[in-house]
């Protein structure tokens, strides 16, 4: 566990370095704040890291990270962790866009596909939560039945976001920030097999 923290300093230590001390201009603006244009939704995977594979910048994106990049239906009883965040995002810091991306061999996507109905979780929180995707599910299950099951996991990898880009429609002030033309909702993939990434809008 020693190693396992100092691996941790160390690391910053080689960001105080070479990026925080030798870009003054990009870090001393945000001492007074954050203006990001982004809210970036993605997934926890360790493979994925979205600053990483878009080459954000800090300060350029509010980023939520859950298992398989999830956006739940508005709700104020459940999911307020998630519905804060978006709120935060579109009301106060009034981004621009939001993206949702999905991406390759996703553990929680396979999860989903792989749920029996009727059958007991296996975890605490995992099941309850991808089943956010269930309606994503059921369509790939209609649409892709004779593919294989690594096939179905690649086609709703995609279809999840969608599932995530229409439950984004129900919160209010992101309709309204909708409406108003200031706000504008993005599906994105990454394939870190292949190494390519995808966006479309819906």
């Amino acid at each position: 566990m020693d190693a396992a923290v100092e691996r941790l300093k160390t690391g910053f230590e080689k960001f105080k370095t070479d990026v925080y001390d030798k870009q003054p201009d990009m870090f001393e603006p945000l001492k007074t704040g954050q203006k990001p244009k982004y809210m970036v939704f993605a997934c926890a995977d360790s493979r994925v890291c979205p600053s990483v594979t878009l080459g954000l910048e800090p300060g350029e994106a509010f980023t939520v990270r859950n298992i398989s990049a999830m956006v739940p239906p508005y709700c104020k009883n459940k999911y307020a962790g998630v519905g804060s965040a978006i709120e935060y995002a579109v009301c106060a810091l009034k981004v621009e866009v939001i993206v949702v991306i999905g991406h390759s061999r996703c553990g929680g996507i396979k999860a989903l596909l792989s749920l029996k109905d009727g059958a007991d979780d296996s975890f605490h929180f995992v099941e309850d939560w991808v089943r956010i995707g269930f309606p994503a599910k059921k369509k790939v299950q209609k649409e892709c039945a004779e593919m294989s099951f690594e096939d179905q996991c690649a086609a709703l990898e995609k279809e999840a976001v969608n599932v995530s880009l229409q439950n984004l429609n129900t919160y209010p002030f992101v309709k309204d920030a909708l409406t108003a033309g200031t706000l504008k909702l993005v599906g994105g993939h990454y394939d870190f097999v292949s190494g390519k990434f995808d966006t479309w809008e819906l």
